[in-house]
């Protein structure tokens, strides 16, 4: 497959060896290939949290909606996430973000993405998912000293600007609420968010799916996309699915080859996770870790983590040029060093568990939801900058209510549906060089 990554980043025949897929309950349900010619009103390229959520929907409303999925149900980001559900999916900064789009969007899509988190506790209520859920929150933690008054002036401006209250934590509070270690000087809690196994949610997703009506092919790959004046021709490698409309749903995973109205418009970003054993209750106390809260650390290149049900510790971070199969062995060392040096106790534990997989950034470092054609019969719901849990699952039902006209896009904040411009060329356009991908530019996502 033409990509901007290695084409061992797309080994849709296995999945990826992540704890997740260890641990996860069975999906169900049978999710058949496409093996000859069907039709259907609206086609979804993607079985994950968005394309299923847009394909729940759209079902709700009766529609004939059909899911071509290149893997099986979750195989790509929705199934190897560090399942934080919480707010976060934007790289822009507040500030700017208030001067791009106006200080009434900027507040709508704050509001937006709490409601995102709110949508995935209903899903799982709604639908009875075994999701896991875990922890009330999440926390952000100074990995240096000067980063102290930076969470204090945030602390402010959420306040100040969204009505938002958060908690500042002080080092010896972060000592009392079990969020201890060397390289944490504060914290700053905020109440919104849980914690979720994601590949548990997303195989919940495709089952009340299904139970709508719609219909889930996985092993499906598009191989080839014709547009015709009644409608599209979605190829893969067995059968043809003609569909009047399409919904894009493949994130940080889309081939450009295919999907050509994406090219040059999302950058996959590599993110990385280790899992430990089970830490027992006198290891966690040794360490000071005993919270079962989300956390990230305040580094451009951050660090995310948290304690799972089962007394796991989940310990992810970004980085990584080599999307290649040894680009993980290379990388590996790099995370543990890292996760060594802030949770010293932990340094000999046994992990049991490491994979990668991709992240999607935008140019204009905000999710988008919308058409991408004159004619709005090619949608997407794309760009969560490694935060796609909640905002994922609300993207894709809010792009199916956008087809069907259900919802208008006066009612989306601008924020998420102004434009998906293209990176600027050469500064920021991911580059194949020697079996890596390379890319120049930020790269700081929660």
């Amino acid at each position: 497959m033409a990509s901007t990554t290695h084409p061992h980043a797309f080994h849709f025949d296995r999945a990826v060896d992540s704890y997740w897929e260890a641990s996860a309950d069975p999906l169900g349900i049978e999710t058949p290939s496409l093996k000859c010619e069907e039709s259907c009103a609206v086609a979804v390229i993607g079985a994950g949290f968005t394309g299923l959520s847009a394909a729940l929907e759209l079902a709700q409303q009766g529609i004939d909606v059909r899911v071509l999925e290149a893997g099986h149900v979750g195989w790509g980001a929705s199934g190897r996430n560090g399942g934080f559900a919480c707010i976060g999916s934007h790289k822009l900064s507040y500030p700017k973000m208030i001067s791009r789009y106006g200080l009434a969007a900027t507040k709508q899509y704050y509001e937006t993405m709490r409601q995102s988190v709110a949508l995935v506790r209903e899903n799982i209520d709604r639908f009875k998912i075994d999701a896991w859920a875990t922890g009330e929150g999440e926390v952000t933690l100074a990995h240096l000293p000067s980063r102290v008054q930076e969470l204090r002036d945030e602390q402010a401006f959420l306040k100040n600007t969204f009505g938002d209250d958060t908690e500042f934590l002080s080092k010896d509070d972060l000592q009392a609420r079990g969020l201890d270690g060397p390289g944490f000087f504060a914290g700053l809690k905020g109440d919104v968010g849980f914690g979720v196994h994601p590949l548990n949610y997303v195989r919940g997703l495709a089952r009340a799916a299904a139970g709508a009506g719609a219909k889930i092919h996985g092993r499906s790959q598009l191989v080839r996309w014709e547009e015709t004046a009644d409608g599209h021709r979605l190829h893969t490698k067995d059968g043809l699915l003609k569909a009047g409309q399409v919904i894009v749903a493949t994130n940080g995973y889309t081939p450009e080859d295919v999907s050509t109205r994406h090219a040059g418009r999302i950058m996959p970003a590599l993110s990385s996770i280790a899992v430990t054993r089970p830490l027992t209750e006198v290891e966690r106390q040794a360490q000071g870790w005993t919270s079962a809260l989300m956390a990230y650390d305040s580094r451009k290149l951050l660090h995310y983590f948290r304690l799972l049900p089962n007394g796991r510790f989940l310990f992810g971070g970004r980085g990584g040029t080599n999307a290649s199969d040894g680009g993980g062995d290379a990388y590996r060392p790099v995370l543990l060093k890292a996760f060594a040096e802030l949770f010293p106790a932990w340094a000999e534990v046994e992990i049991t568990h490491f994979w990668r997989g991709f992240v999607c950034l935008s140019n204009d470092l905000v999710p988008y939801i919308g058409a991408l054609d004159e004619k709005k019969t090619v949608w997407t719901a794309i760009a969560y900058h490694g935060n796609g849990v909640a905002m994922g699952s609300w993207s894709g039902r809010a792009v199916a209510r956008l087809l069907t006209k259900k919802s208008a896009r006066e009612e989306l904040t601008p924020v998420l549906t102004r434009r998906l411009s293209r990176f600027p060329l050469p500064a920021f356009r991911p580059l194949y060089l020697k079996g890596a991908y390379v890319w120049y530019g930020w790269e700081d996502s929660r």
